[in-house]
This record gives structure tokens, sequence and C-alpha cells, in this order.
């Protein structure tokens, strides 16, 4: 039986709060940089709201989403401005040797066989080309997964799976926990205690209440991020040795050799 993947995935005029939206801004300024000029693919897409952003910087931009139903709110939004289509990034239909750029974001995790996404993405890119990967960093102490979740990879993993099949890997950490505010500070542990005793909310609404209190006041998703939404500065390179235990993402440049 299919999955839906909306319950668990944060869709286009929900509520979120600053932080996920700066979480959400800055991985496709980060991205965008590679993309320049570049023939660019989204796996993962969800609702699409980094695709406007992405098309105006990449020479071509093709996305698409394995759920149906998060891909109809994209279709919607762009009508025929991006070329939208449904396809597993296990399985991507495409040819061999056509895109400089693949992104996957905040979806490593969900996949079956991410060995099988890297062997895709060795078929489809041209030499030296990107693979970009946004994940949560698993690595931290009070990490709570995600349902549906198969997997998490954390810096020393993401090198290994890349690595090992033919990528350089570089992996950058956003977002300290040294620069959240004390709320979240303080909540830390009351959330490692929810995650161990398995009260953590199940689905993207369930945890909205929780956000309120961890974040305060809440925003609304775009359907589109623009330019300057937020200030912009680059990831910190990590160690691709050690665990990151500082920052709550990871990102992660595999490039094709």
């Amino acid at each position: 039986m299919n999955k839906d993947y909306s319950s668990v995935t944060e869709i286009a005029g929900d509520e979120i709060s600053q932080e996920q939206l700066d979480r959400l801004c800055h991985r496709y300024y980060w991205s965008g940089q590679y993309c320049k000029g570049k023939d660019a693919l989204e796996a993962a897409c969800g609702t699409g709201p980094g695709l406007g952003y992405l098309s105006g910087i990449a020479k071509n931009l093709v996305a698409g989403d394995y759920d149906a139903k998060i891909l109809d709110i994209a279709l919607n939004h762009y009508k025929d401005r991006i070329e939208l289509r449904q396809f597993d990034a296990q399985d991507m239909p495409f040819e061999d040797n056509s895109f400089d750029v693949i992104i996957l974001f905040e979806a490593l995790y969900y996949l079956l066989s991410a060995e099988k996404f890297v062997s895709e993405c060795k078929r489809v890119l041209r030499d030296g080309g990107y693979v970009l990967i946004a994940t949560a960093n698993k690595d931290l102490f009070d990490f709570a997964p995600s349902p549906y979740s198969h997997k998490y990879y954390g810096t020393v993993e993401l090198n290994e799976l890349f690595s090992t099949r033919g990528f350089n890997v570089e992996c950058f950490g956003y977002l300290s926990i040294k620069e959240v505010s004390l709320r979240q500070r303080f909540l830390r542990p009351v959330k490692k205690l929810a995650v161990s005793l398995r009260l953590m909310p199940k689905t993207t609404q369930g945890k909205k209440w929780l956000k309120k209190i961890v974040f305060g006041s809440m925003t609304i998703m775009p359907n589109e991020i623009e330019a300057n939404m937020m200030p912009y500065s680059p990831p910190t390179p990590v160690s691709l040795n050690v665990p990151d235990r500082q920052h709550k993402v990871i990102y992660c440049a595999a490039t094709l050799v």
C-alpha cells in the first residue's frame, strides 16, 4: 500500500515556525549556488517551495515527488512554469548523463534504499555533477525520527554512502544548537524524554501545538520562497569522520568523479 506522505510533510498554507521557514529558505539559497546556469533536478520536491527560486537561477529545472496528492499542490501553483513529474527517487525516469545537479531535501530517510538512489544519481548525473542533501541531524541527543522513515544519515554515514560509490563528499552544518532560543534549550531534555517514551506526535498537525509551545508564534508556509526572505550565511564545514553534535541540520554536497 502506498503511504500518504501528506500527513508528515509541511504543506503550503500550513502553519510553521519561523525557524522552519528559515531552514526552508536557507537550504534553497545554499543549493542555488550549485545550480547557477546548470541543468538541475529536485526529487521529492513536496509542494515545491523552492522551485520558483531555483528556476530563476538554473539553466533548466525539472522536479517531482513520489506522492501524487502533494505534487498536485505544486502543479496547481506553478502550472506550466516548471516541468513537474511524479516519480520515485530510487527509479528516476530520466536519461543517462542528463543533469548537473540533483537535489534531495529532507527525504533521504524516507527511501527504502538510499543505495538505489545514489546509483540512480550516478546514472543520471554528468561527470562532475552534484548531489545535494539536506537532512535533520540524527546525532543530536534529542533527535526525533519521522514516521515512515527507514534510516537517517549523519555526516559519517553520508560520507560512507557516497564516497564508496564514486563521489567526493563535503558536509556542512546549519543552525548551531548554541544559537537557538533559551526556550528551545530549556525544553530539549523534555523533548528527549518524550522521544524516549514515544510520546511525540506522529503527524505534522499533531506536532503543531508542540511547536507553538517550543517556538511561540507561527507563520504560514509559502507556495514558493523568494530571494532575501532571510539573511543568508554559508553553512559551516564539518568533519566527515566523527558525528556532528552541534547543528540541527546537515548538508551534504557529493561530487561525481
